[in-house]
């Protein structure tokens, strides 16, 4: 893989992000989305975008799942591996951006995305390399906080005006795709490093076949 220079700095900072507030954060245990969205899906392959300390991860691949998790962090990676060598399964940790990642032609069968840094950019190469990964009747799931309390967000080093949030994402979809929104899921265990985050906004998304679209509009 080859770094751009702005990459290089992407990478750089959320290392220094996760060494700073590694012991703050929340115990690791999978996003409670993940599990109430996955419990209906057949195992297959998944893809876990901004992957950080693993958690949900493991807990795909412990239900059977071929999971590539992706993150820019090697410090969260090199957390994220060891959980799952003690849980005893495989994951296939990746360090890079999304819109640097090669695909694998047929998509995967889960995309999921808990909290992601995608970044917001003219060309929108963020979103359209989220929306490139699901395979043809495959599950995108975004959850997003919604409870963004900006000036502490900045105060972390995190714009949130820099990234793709719940509804630039929603605005994605097109006729091609199954949707449904909640807004303000409640957490039964806050998130953040300062349990400040109670709240979830939760996109489900399905990408119909070709087949499908086809008898929806016949």
């Amino acid at each position: 893989m080859t770094k751009t220079p702005h990459s290089t700095l992407v990478f750089d900072e959320w290392d220094e992000r996760y060494t700073a507030f590694l012991d703050r954060l929340p115990a690791r245990r999978p996003n409670p989305a993940i599990v109430a969205e996955t419990a209906s899906l057949p195992a297959g392959t998944a893809l876990d975008i901004g992957c950080g300390l693993g958690a949900d991860a493991v807990y795909l691949a412990g239900r059977g799942w071929q999971v590539t998790a992706l993150d820019v962090s090697r410090v969260a990676l090199e957390q994220a591996a060891a959980a799952a060598a003690t849980a005893g399964v495989r994951v296939s940790w990746v360090r890079n951006r999304l819109e640097d990642m090669e695909v694998p032609a047929g998509g995967f069968d889960l995309v999921t995305a808990h909290y992601p840094a995608l970044l917001r950019t003219p060309d929108g190469a963020a979103g359209t390399a989220l929306l490139s990964a699901v395979a043809p009747r495959g599950t995108l799931l975004v959850v997003h906080h919604a409870d963004i309390d900006v000036e502490l967000a900045k105060s972390h080093g995190f714009d949130p005006a820099m990234y793709l949030l719940h509804d630039d994402v929603r605005a994605l979809f097109d006729d091609r795709w199954e949707v449904r929104v909640e807004r303000g899921r409640r957490r039964e265990v806050p998130a953040g490093a300062d349990g400040q985050h109670t709240h979830d906004d939760i996109i489900v998304a399905r990408l119909l076949s070709p087949e499908d679209q086809t008898s929806d509009r016949g």
